[in-house]
């Protein structure tokens, strides 16, 4: 095979309208949801596309990940092979702290192009496939309960058997009555969880969970505030339910931190988060030692995101909660790729073509973006 040079980077800003508001411990997504996707040109006429899809409250804005990909990133890609992933990570880490949102675009672009060069699929570059589906998780997040019964009754029909509730963001009660309205309709037919994304007071916090219990959730995602890891360790223990940690972990070594302080049972992983699917299956690996479970998160991201956190999870053997990868299918009001992301009928489907294994429309791209570097 011929050596390959990146040539040229590029990115658009986009901004697409979503179908409703998704409230969450932390704030609310409302009207349209942002995400740089990031383009890498090469001189064997392979692109490779990657996504950074920041949340302000939650990891950094969308100004930080297009100025880190344009002025401290756009130097170590120009020029460079692009099978020299790590290398190039090396180099960004070097060069930028956080911006892990960033990173992670670089790293899909880098590895979507080797894919293609290749004729592999990326998840062959993550250690290769254990699964060809994966169970979806729907988080019901509206604030009008009434509006997300309804698709959720929907979804049911159509084989959808996980759902995971956003809480703490309307009051204890609410809460409360949205879980018995679900489970006194479906029973243990579906897969229930919670998530407060640090919704709730860590002084106050077990009483309230204690009553979440009642509705034997799966899991209890992120209670409490992301730096309030003493607390996150006395809820694990005091609670039969299995806790989950997202916020709290971002890192290898905030993986390592809940594992040695046993704060976590559960980690979610995000390739938003650690900065690509590779730092992922670091923080996949601490879990495994520890014996920890993992679940496929997500932010609000497109389908190009989505492909690449589907290769991940399709990567790792030990996943056993599935992921929650429906934004473009039940979220965004429309999305930027050629063909529908697969997902449907409670399953996503690992593309098996080169790459990402999905195409960018480059007609949607220019509609919705707002800036371009």
């Amino acid at each position: 095979m011929a050596d390959i040079t990146i040539t040229r980077v590029s990115g658009s800003v986009v901004q697409i309208p979503v179908k409703a508001t998704h409230s969450h411990g932390i704030g609310d997504i409302a009207s349209t949801m942002t995400a740089v996707i990031l383009r890498l040109d090469t001189d064997a006429g392979i692109t490779g596309w990657g996504e950074a899809s920041p949340w302000s409250v939650f990891s950094g804005t969308i100004e930080n990940a297009a100025t880190a990909l344009d002025v401290h990133l756009r130097p170590i890609l120009e020029g460079a092979d692009p099978f020299r992933v790590e290398s190039l990570l090396a180099d960004a880490d070097r060069r930028l702290v956080r911006c892990t949102e960033a990173k992670a675009a670089m790293e899909t672009a880098l590895l979507d192009i080797a894919g293609q060069a290749t004729g592999r699929p990326l998840c062959d570059f993550l250690g290769g496939r254990c699964r060809d589906t994966i169970p979806l998780s729907f988080s019901i997040a509206n604030p009008n309960f009434d509006e997300d019964l309804e698709l959720a009754r929907k979804m049911v029909d159509a084989g959808h058997r996980i759902f995971k509730m956003k809480t703490g963001f309307k009051g204890h009660r609410f809460d409360l009555e949205r879980l018995e309205k679900l489970r006194s309709e479906y029973g243990d037919r579906i897969d229930l969880r919670v998530d407060y994304n640090q919704g709730l007071t860590p002084y106050d916090a077990l009483s309230k969970l204690r009553e979440v219990e009642t509705f034997a959730p799966t899991f209890i995602e992120q209670p409490v505030p992301a730096d309030k890891i003493e607390t996150m360790a006395e809820l694990t223990r005091a609670l039969d339910t299995p806790i989950m940690g997202d916020e709290t972990v971002f890192t290898t070594r905030d993986a390592l931190t809940a594992a040695t302080l046993r704060a976590v049972d559960l980690i979610s992983l995000k390739i938003m988060k650690s900065g690509g699917a590779l730092r992922a299956r670091e923080i996949a690996g601490i879990a495994r030692a520890a014996g920890m479970g993992i679940y496929g998160g997500c932010m609000f991201e497109t389908g190009i995101a989505h492909a690449a956190g589907t290769h991940l999870m399709a990567s790792l053997p030990d996943l056993t909660l599935g992921c929650e990868f429906y934004m473009p299918t039940y979220y965004l009001a429309d999305d930027i790729l050629t063909e529908p992301f697969p997902a449907g009928n409670g399953m996503v489907t690992v593309p098996n073509g080169p790459g990402l294994g999905v195409t960018v429309d480059e007609e949607k791209l220019d509609r919705y973006a707002i800036h371009r570097f």
